[in-house]
């Protein structure tokens, strides 16, 4: 007699039957299939014991068979503590639990990367570090996914010191790689060089700290973050260590001030701390600028208003031209990582990345076309190769 699933035990409350976003959530989005057939005592018998012990010892001697022999190599973990999940704030593990399962099923789906979500009910550092060190013999990456910052620079360098395995936090850095492809893409199409480009940047949390970073390794000649407080600069005093190493490698210009302050004779944007920016502001753009209005559901700078101001828009949502969304880079991120196996993500694999995305439509670019679509099938492949290149040649590949 077949087991009956257990899903069909469970009983959803109905609260929500008539909503259809509740009915696809029903019991969650993912399950754990066999890969091998248990039709008889045989199959039973080498898929679990005695034949399995076999396949531990030969492990035991040689730790590098765990990737061809379980699907650890091919399996990453989506860990959470849910102090910053999506535009939801500080909501806690239990409810960060659909947006993990979603980033599991996404790396599954575009990437062919197994995922187990995660969520941590720890928001101590060293409590977070160490569990998921506990927890890295199980998987081949970590994908780090919804922490607030300042924490999130602090796990993931941590992490990255004592694990041998990937880690991303796809905030950072699968926001950064998708803004550089898109920054790439505009630049070309307004016909602007990269080293004589002004960016100001909007917020300096996980993703405004990370898309510094990349723009400063990609050779963009001047950025500008801008926080609560204006715009960052070496002098403004009493920086954490994440705004201070920022101010070390921007500014280059001195600019103090507000945003209207940054934004004067500026040619891109890129928001990704909500909020609304004044037309009085973006006024005082360069002629044919660039406006990335990132922040979800509300853009900095609403499309239509941008248009206004700007030659190339580009959002976060589906529903506007040019969706700037981190599928485009994390499922072949890591599908490229683990088939090198490499021991961490290098800042050349970041831009390899970024430079794939912008290739694949580089034949086709136009004010309202500077990014491949979210549901584009080559973007994870075309991302994966470029990354596994760079992974050899950047000499962290053991594969």
């Amino acid at each position: 007699m077949t087991a009956q699933p257990i899903v069909e035990l469970l009983h959803p409350s109905g609260l929500h039957d008539h909503d259809p976003v509740f009915t696809l959530h029903e019991h969650g989005k993912m399950e754990i299939a066999s890969t091998v057939k248990l039709a008889d005592r045989d199959d039973l018998a080498a898929a679990y014991t005695p034949g399995v012990a076999r396949i531990c010892l030969a492990i035991a001697d040689d730790p590098e068979l765990l990737s061809d022999y379980t699907w650890v190599g091919g399996c990453v973990a989506v860990i959470t503590d849910g102090s910053s999940v999506l535009g939801l704030g500080d909501i806690g593990p239990a409810a960060a639990m659909p947006v993990m399962e979603g980033k599991a099923i996404l790396l599954k789906e575009f990437g062919g990367v197994n995922a187990v979500p995660l969520c941590l009910d720890t928001t101590d550092v060293d409590e977070f570090v160490d569990t998921v060190v506990n927890l890295g013999p199980s998987f081949g990456g970590i994908n780090l996914e919804d922490i607030a910052a300042p924490r999130c620079f602090e796990i993931e360098r941590r992490l990255q010191e004592r694990l041998g395995i990937p880690v991303f936090h796809d905030d950072q850095h699968g926001t950064a790689i998708v803004a550089l492809a898109a920054l790439v893409n505009a630049l070309e199409v307004t016909r602007r060089q990269v080293l004589d480009t002004t960016v100001v940047i909007s917020g300096a949390g996980a993703a405004g700290v990370a898309i510094a970073k990349i723009l400063y390794e990609a050779g963009v000649g001047d950025i500008r973050v801008v926080d609560r407080q204006g715009v960052i600069h070496r002098d403004r005093g009493e920086l954490p260590p994440h705004k201070l190493e920022v101010a070390q490698l921007t500014n280059r210009n001195h600019v103090t001030g507000d945003l209207a302050a940054a934004l004067k004779g500026a040619d891109a944007f890129i928001g990704v701390s909500g909020g609304t920016v004044s037309e009085r502001a973006l006024a005082g753009m360069a002629d044919d600028a660039i406006i990335f209005g990132l922040a979800n559901p509300d853009p900095e700078v609403h499309p239509d208003v941008a248009r206004r101001y700007a030659t190339v828009v580009a959002t976060g949502r589906s529903d506007f031209p040019n969706q700037i969304n981190n599928v485009l880079a994390f499922p072949g991120m890591f599908r490229g990582a683990l088939a090198v196996r490499a021991e961490r993500i290098t800042e050349g694999m970041k831009i390899a990345a970024a430079n794939a995305l912008a290739n694949l439509v580089a034949d086709r670019l136009a004010p309202d076309f500077i990014i491949p679509s979210a549901l584009d099938r080559r973007g994870a492949p075309t991302v994966a190769a470029a990354v596994a290149t760079c992974a050899r040649r950047d000499g962290v590949a053991r594969a």
